[in-house]
């Protein structure tokens, strides 16, 4: 007898890039602060994958097309954070 359905595999590039997110934690850059603030507002299971997709929607460009991109720090990022939250 055969089993039906597909057969259920890991993505290697989908551990890649969420053990790559999981780096951020302490990192000082803006991704690090996007990874501290998913965290919170996600929770800890879903933060690496946020985190994981914004780095995948800013590398895939770059990639494509090389050109030099501007590294932005936690304190370009803290700037607009407020303006994110709801009003009291």
């Amino acid at each position: 007898m055969r089993a039906t359905g597909r057969r259920r595999v890991q993505n290697r590039a989908r551990r890649a890039w969420r053990l790559a997110a999981q780096r951020l934690r302490t990192s000082p850059s803006a991704l690090g602060a996007f990874f501290r603030r998913m965290r919170r507002k996600l929770g800890p299971a879903q933060a690496p994958t946020a985190t994981a997709h914004q780095r995948a929607n800013i590398l895939s460009p770059m990639r494509q097309e090389p050109t030099p991109s501007r590294a932005r720090s936690a304190k370009d990022y803290r700037p607009k954070e407020p303006a994110r939250q709801l009003p009291p």
